[in-house]
């Protein structure tokens, strides 16, 4: 083998050598790229997921919260109501006793 057989050996294994590194390099940026898309993703699915928990936490307050207020104002209401009829019941007696003292 001479020294062109030689050097042609070593320039085709060179550029062999340079077409794997390109190659490796090509594909280490296709994996470094769908990393990112596949964090991104993961990210945005995260964030949508945690949003709709926080929706879902604030609509299940909310609606216990309007529950208690409707027991709370009901009960309210049976108040005002038993008042009222007691005080209506007594007004006779309020009228009758006043009348009285006046008539004494």
């Amino acid at each position: 083998m001479g020294n062109a057989d030689v050097l042609r050996t070593i320039r085709e294994a060179e550029e062999a050598a340079a077409a794997a590194i390109s190659k490796a390099e090509s594909e280490a940026t296709s994996i470094v790229q769908k990393a990112r898309l596949e964090a991104a993703e993961s990210l945005q699915t995260g964030r949508t997921d945690s949003e709709a928990e926080a929706q879902k936490i604030v609509a299940d307050a909310r609606a216990a919260a309007e529950k208690e207020a409707g027991t709370v104002s009901a009960d309210g209401d049976a108040t005002i109501d038993s008042i009222h009829n007691s005080g209506k019941k007594n007004r006779d007696k309020a009228v009758n006793t006043i009348l009285d003292a006046f008539r004494a």
